[in-house]
């Protein structure tokens, strides 16, 4: 179990106990987030579960396929950090972490 901190796109966060081995997307979903659209369910084919990883994380996540790096390319406004929440194993070393939800995704 790892607390995640989804910082919403009105600033307001909400920290959320995700199961290891959930997605960061199964997380919000599941937990009633919003913000987190996952249009798709999760099978990386909509980009609209896009979240924004701090620098000091990114490193520590396995890297981006290049399926998941195509279909960002439809996310709306990426930034550096982006990433597609469906796409993110958690693990029990994601304690802590903090993701941005962008504006584009405000609900």
């Amino acid at each position: 179990m790892a607390k995640i901190n989804y910082r919403l796109a009105d600033g307001t966060d909400q920290i959320v106990d995700v199961p290891a081995g959930w997605s960061l997307m199964e997380g919000a979903v599941k937990k009633g987030l919003r913000g987190i659209l996952a249009d798709c369910g999760g099978a990386c084919s909509c980009a609209t579960c896009q979240v924004v990883i701090p620098d000091d994380w990114i490193a520590r996540l396995t890297p981006a396929s290049e399926e998941e790096e195509a279909m960002m390319e439809f996310a709306a406004d990426p930034q550096a950090g982006s990433r597609l929440s469906c796409q993110i194993p958690v693990s029990e070393a994601m304690d802590g972490m903090t993701v941005q939800l962008p504006k584009t995704q405000l609900i």
